[in-house]
């Protein structure tokens, strides 16, 4: 009996030194002017604020084209540039793409894939929410190996008030989506058929 005590002690510790240092990470700012000129940024939507990085990213000149992926079904690349004026200030309308595939991490991560298959990059900016970054370059990378991954994290409103029950509720469940990734339990592609 004590034996179970000590293991599930030890069980409890480490995954709570895990989620402080999954945490931290997440609310680490990316610096964008300090990021590297690529040859393409991909964007996993789902979230405030990340295309409005990705054109940032653009409009400074770091990528000559740009994936956003998990987009809805109706929505258009002329629409999404009348919306994020950047976008079109940056000329990418021409070399923006949209996958409207994918419903989860492992779908984005195929959309990618064969983004990558046209043009054979050896780097890209992956802009996403900090508490969804490791995962999502977990499973893009098991996408795209040989290509280079350099996270752009976007905080989002939950991420502002990081000691919110709500926050650490989030928190918790991504770290453990995450720790379900690193062990290869949730390799469901998730792709809605094209219709």
């Amino acid at each position: 009996m004590r034996l179970f005590v000590v293991l599930g002690a030890a069980s409890i510790s480490v995954w709570l030194a895990g989620f402080v240092w999954f945490t931290l990470d997440a609310l680490r700012p990316t610096a964008e002017e300090r990021l590297p000129q690529v040859d393409g940024i991909v964007v996993l939507t789902g979230g405030q604020g990340r295309i409005e990085a990705a054109a940032r990213l653009v409009e400074a000149g770091r990528a000559p084209r740009i994936l956003i992926t998990g987009v809805g079904s109706h929505a258009t690349a002329s629409e999404l540039a009348d919306q994020t004026p950047a976008l079109a200030a940056g000329g990418i309308n021409g070399h923006l793409t949209l996958g409207h595939k994918a419903v989860s991490t492992v779908g984005n991560a195929v959309e990618t894939r064969d983004w990558v298959r046209s043009f054979n990059p050896r780097r890209l900016i992956i802009v996403t929410a900090g508490y969804h970054m490791r995962r999502a370059l977990l499973e893009i990378g098991r996408s795209v190996p040989g290509v280079a991954l350099i996270p752009c994290r976007v905080r989002p409103p939950a991420l502002r008030h990081p000691f919110r029950r709500a926050t650490l509720r989030l928190m918790a469940l991504e770290y453990d989506k995450w720790i379900g990734a690193l062990l290869g339990l949730q390799r469901q592609v998730n792709l809605v058929e094209a219709g």
